[in-house]
C-alpha cells in the first residue's frame, strides 16, 4: 500500500512539475522580481512532534499558489507516543492557497486543503495490543501569516482544522483534527 500511495506521489510530482514548467512559468515571469517556487519545513512540529513536514509551493501569481506537503512520522493532532502508544503513519497534503491584501514583506493567507494519511497507530493497554488503521482522507482549512525578507526567505505561524472520514479513527480519536505550525522555507 505503501509503495503504491509513493509512487502515486512521485508520478503526480512528475506531472505537476512538467505541467508548471510549460503552462504556468510564462503568466508568473511576466511578473517581475517575483518567485515562482517556495520549499519549506514546519521546524515547530519537527522540535515538538519529531514530524517532518515538508512542502513545496508553485506560485501561480502573487495571491495564488498550489502547494504540496509530505508529512513523515505524521501523527493525529497532538497527541504523543508516551508509554505504549506508537504512531506509525505519513501522509500527503495538496492546498490552494490564497494571499490576501498587505505589504509585500508580509501576507494573510488561506488554505483550503485535502490530505490523505495512511498507516497505523498501536497502543498496549493491560498487556492487550490495540492497532487502528489510520488510513483516511481529511477535508480542511488553514489560515496563517507569512513574513518574507530579501524576496527569499519565507517564514510565519499557521494553524488549520479539517474533518476526517474514517469511522475507525474517528471512534479513537476524533472527527475533527486541528494542527498548527511555524514554516520557514525559502524561495527562489
Amino acid at each position: 500500500m505503501k509503495k503504491s500511495i509513493f509512487g502515486f506521489l512521485a508520478i503526480f510530482l512528475i506531472s505537476f512539475s512538467i505541467y508548471a514548467q510549460t503552462d504556468m512559468q510564462p503568466a508568473v515571469k511576466m511578473e517581475k522580481d517575483h518567485s515562482t517556487g517556495e520549499i519549506k519545513l514546519n521546524f515547530l512540529n519537527t522540535i515538538i512532534l519529531g514530524s517532518i513536514e515538508l512542502g513545496y509551493e508553485q506560485f501561480l501569481s502573487r495571491e495564488q499558489s498550489i502547494g504540496v506537503e509530505l508529512h513523515l512520522n505524521d501523527r493525529f493532532g497532538y497527541n504523543s507516543q508516551e508509554g505504549n502508544r506508537n504512531f506509525d503513519a505519513s501522509s500527503v497534503l495538496v492546498s490552494y492557497n490564497f494571499y490576501f491584501d498587505g505589504n509585500q514583506d508580509a501576507k494573510l493567507y488561506l488554505f483550503p486543503f485535502f490530505k490523505y494519511r495512511f498507516g497505523d497507530f498501536t497502543e498496549a493497554i493491560d498487556g492487550i495490543t490495540t492497532v487502528t488503521n489510520m488510513n483516511s482522507g481529511y477535508l480542511g482549512l488553514g489560515a496563517g501569516y507569512k513574513w518574507v525578507f530579501n524576496d527569499k526567505f519565507a517564514f510565519g505561524p499557521y494553524a488549520n482544522i479539517a474533518r476526517g472520514f474514517s469511522s475507525e479513527v474517528n471512534d479513537r480519536f476524533s472527527a475533527v483534527e486541528f494542527k498548527a505550525g511555524f514554516s520557514v522555507g525559502y524561495r527562489f
